[in-house]
């Protein structure tokens, strides 16, 4: 993979939600192709963050797609708001959700973009009954419920995994990958096959926004 058609997700929990307007223009500015919204509800991680009318509000400031990761139980019962809140991709946890092949057709049926996120410990083999019910396949590099943890080096390997999953299957299937990803790792992660880097303090923390949004591409394309 050369990295050529990578897509940069800039995520949200990393700005700073008092100038959220800004931020999201400069990571506009430096070439973002969506924006990450992590939705936590403090049962299935230790975390309480944004819900459906904080996405409705970003999604009146951007013309990009919004990719919104449900990190909370029962997202079945949630999924409904957030689409009409306004996202076009939805990522829902494994673990989290009892009737999950269900819950991907439903989102699919809506016209959004349906997506199963991988725990650091979750197997790959969790998408082996519903990889043809969905869009992309989330791989946390990092444990869900806080911005700003270190990159968990065996998530190259994993991503590697769902990539050859995906080509055994004949799948029309991306691969997002979220957690700490910089500069320093993104060359890999791309080249063991994801097509869509979430960043969130990288982007978001640095002196210069746009910049470190290209900076991402270039690492990748050189």
């Amino acid at each position: 993979m050369t990295g050529s058609g990578i897509r940069i997700a800039p995520s949200v929990l990393s700005a700073d939600f008092g100038h959220l307007a800004d931020q999201i223009a400069l990571a506009e500015e430096g070439g973002a192709d969506l924006l990450h919204l992590d939705v936590m509800d403090g049962h299935f991680v230790p975390n309480i963050t944004v819900g459906p009318m904080i996405v409705e509000a970003v999604d009146r400031i951007t013309r990009l797609p919004l990719d919104v990761h449900l990190m909370i139980d029962n997202p079945e019962s949630y999924v409904n708001a957030f689409i009409e809140a306004g996202a076009d991709m939805i990522s829902i946890h494994a673990e989290a959700c009892r009737h999950l092949h269900r819950t991907l057709v439903a989102v699919r049926e809506k016209g959004v973009a349906a997506g199963v996120a991988l725990n650091p410990s979750t197997p790959v083999m969790n998408l082996v009954n519903v990889l043809e019910e969905i869009d992309f396949a989330l791989v946390m590099s990092v444990n869900p419920g806080f911005g700003g943890q270190a990159f968990i080096p065996q998530s190259v390997e994993k991503i590697r995994e769902v990539r050859e999953m995906i080509v055994e299957r004949d799948v029309n299937v991306e691969i997002e990958v979220d957690g700490g990803v910089t500069t320093a790792n993104v060359r890999d992660i791309v080249g063991a096959g994801a097509d869509i880097v979430v960043a969130g303090s990288f982007v978001f923390k640095a002196d210069d926004v746009p910049g470190a949004v290209r900076s991402l591409r270039e690492v990748v394309t050189a």
